[in-house]
Order: C-alpha cells, then structure tokens, then sequence
C-alpha cells in the first residue's frame, strides 16, 4: 500500500513494486568463482600442451614463451570479474543509504561485468576443448588433419591446383550475374504474349534450384562429351563446370534479382511509364538501378556459395585443390593436404564475408 498526502491509500503502482534493485553481489560472486576456475583450466591445458612438445622434441624457447603468454592472458578474466564485484557492493551500500537510483545505475553495471567475465569464460574453455581434441589419443587428431611437415611439402601442388578453382568460380560469376538477370527480367515479361516466357523462365528456376550441383556437374560433366553435338563434346573440363555451375547458380541469383526488383514500388514503374519509358528502358533505368543496392549482400553471399562448390569438380575429374588434395592423402594416407585446401577456401571467403556484412550495415545506416 502507499500512503497518499490526504491520509488515504492506495495500492503501490506496478512499477513501483521493483523499484528497489536486486542484489548482484552473488551473481558477481558467482562470475569471480568461473574466472578462477577457467583460469586454473587454462594453466592446466598449458602445462599439458608443454608436456606434449617437450615428449615430441618441439619445445623451444618461442614456444615456452608463448604458452606462458597464454597463461599470463588468462588472468585478465579476473578484471571484468572483481569490477562486478566492486559495483554490487558498491550498489549495496547506495541502497543502505537510501539511493535507489544509484544503486540500480551501480547494480546494472555490476551486472554487466559479470556477463563479460562468464562470456570471456566460454570462450576461453571452447578453445581449450579443441586444443585437447586435437592433441586427444596421443595427438591423432593433429597429426590427421594437421601435419605441418605434409602441409608444407604440398603446399605448392595444392595452390597450383586452387588456380583452377579461382578460374572457374570468377568465370562463373561473371555468367551468373548476366545470365541470371535476363531470367529474372524474363519472369516479369508482361502480357499475354510474356506468359510463355515467363513460365520457362519459372520452370528453369524451380527444376534447376531444386537439382543438386553435383547432379548438374556430373550430367553436364560426362554427357555433353557423349552427345558428339560439334563443339559442346569437345569443350574442356573448365568450361563443363563453369557451365554446370553456372546453371546452378543462375537459378539462385535470377530469386535475388527478381527479390530486388520486386522490392521497388509500384508507383516507380508507373511514373516512369507516364513519362513515355517502355517497359525494358523502365527495368534499366528507373527499376534495376534502384534495386541493385539491396541486391547486392545476397549476391555476393551467393557467390560465396559459389566458390565453395567449385570443390565439387572433382567428380568431372578435373585436377582442382581438392582432387590435388585427395590424390596427395592417398599416397600419404594422412588428410592434412585437405585441410590446407580448406585454409586457402577460408581465406578467400572471409574478406567477402565481412564485405557483406559491411553493405548490410551501411544499407541498414541509410535507412536510418
């Protein structure tokens, strides 16, 4: 109940009942217990780590240091962690004195302290985990996939053979962005007379989207060969998958343009259109060029896809990374080859992945 200036009552209002903060000094307690824990772990992990290099002859000077920095890193969890502790105590003794606001203001960041330590704790133990898979069962697993000597000896032979798969998925790309833009415009043709475009060009998308690209590439991969139609059976192996792939994502491509297009407003069209614009100067003119900017991150996060499936050419039998790769883990029977083809995927896709991530930001900035 609260007591009114005329004497009566009333009962307290629904934002009044939690006005008092809650008391964090547990949960920031809690947040000091798992920085200590995951630090204990992490010199554990390090100790192990060093047993292991100094059993297989690898301990150096660089790589004592280097443990010994990881283990010193470790330490920072402790900051976030009796910061938090400070500012619930802190917004205790605001309470006991009478300051709500303040000791909410102080609760609050206490709060948030301890959330950072308990996320830089699970980061921390999520890496320390795939430390110990990877030197798990005597390091099988590292000696598996990440055979440094292998690596280096093959690493010439693998970035020779990823040559190609650069070739074929800038190729490609070039193809789809045309290719897919003419189906696209092809499902907007207008009338009657564009109903038989546009059911061919809905036909081409849904058969093709729905037809895995190691399907396409094999069809097109060893039946164009066996039609002995001029040119098409003699073309090279590239240009089989640059084709095949290009099938593939034109499909994809021609949605994110139809997406785009469909996107613009209406009465864009119509303006246009009443000014004396036909139809196909409208789309290039007024339609697409507006579109293109919210076109853009799928494109490209299509595209990324694209490249990753350049891997599938190995079934055609083309020499790529990941056939030069396979061929290598066969004589050696060890993977590591494989891995590195998937270092050199990784390291092609990243900075487009954080370009579309840029655009996606800067659109969302310009909406405003």
């Amino acid at each position: 109940m609260t007591t009114l200036i005329d004497g009566g009552s009333a009962s307290a209002h629904p934002t009044q009942r939690n006005a008092i903060p809650k008391d964090q000094r547990r949960f920031t307690i809690a947040a000091v217990v798992t920085a200590t824990l995951t630090v204990a772990a992490t010199w554990w992990v390090v100790d192990f780590i060093r047993g292991i290099l100094h059993k297989l002859g690898l301990a150096s000077g660089w790589s004592e240091t280097a443990l010994f920095a990881v283990a010193l890193v470790s330490l920072a969890l402790f900051l976030p962690a009796l910061r938090g502790v400070r500012g619930a105590f802190a917004a205790t003794a605001k309470l006991r004195r009478g300051d709500i606001v303040g000791a909410r203001v102080a609760g609050s960041d206490a709060r948030d302290w301890a959330w950072v330590t308990f996320g830089y704790a699970v980061a921390l133990i999520i890496v320390q985990l795939i430390a110990l898979f990877v030197l798990a069962n005597d390091e099988a697993v590292g000696r598996t996939f990440f055979d440094t000597s292998l690596m280096i000896s093959s690493f010439w032979l693998v970035l020779k053979a990823f040559w190609l798969n650069v070739v074929i998925f800038t190729a490609a790309e070039a193809i789809v962005l045309v290719w897919a833009l003419l189906v696209a415009v092809a499902r907007f043709a207008p009338g009657a007379a564009g109903r038989p475009i546009r059911l061919l060009a809905i036909a081409y998308i849904d058969g093709f989207r729905g037809l895995p690209a190691i399907i396409t590439l094999y069809l097109v991969g060893f039946g164009l060969p066996l039609t002995g139609l001029g040119f098409l059976s003699n073309l090279p192996l590239v240009w089989l998958a640059i084709i095949s792939l290009s099938l593939t994502y034109g499909a994809y491509n021609a949605e994110v343009y139809r997406a785009g297009i469909d996107s613009i407003h209406p009465s864009q069209i119509s303006a246009a259109r009443s000014l004396g614009l036909s139809y196909v100067k409208t789309l290039r003119f007024v339609v697409v060029p507006q579109a293109v900017r919210r076109m853009i991150p799928p494109l490209l996060n299509n595209f990324i896809s694209l490249q990753k499936d350049t891997a599938l050419v190995s079934v055609i039998g083309a020499i790529d990374a990941f056939n030069q790769a396979k061929i290598i883990a066969s004589n050696d029977f060890n993977l590591s080859a494989v891995t590195t083809v998937a270092f050199l995927f990784v390291l092609i896709t990243i900075p487009q992945a954080r370009a579309v991530d840029r655009l996606i930001e800067r659109d969302k900035q310009r909406r405003g």
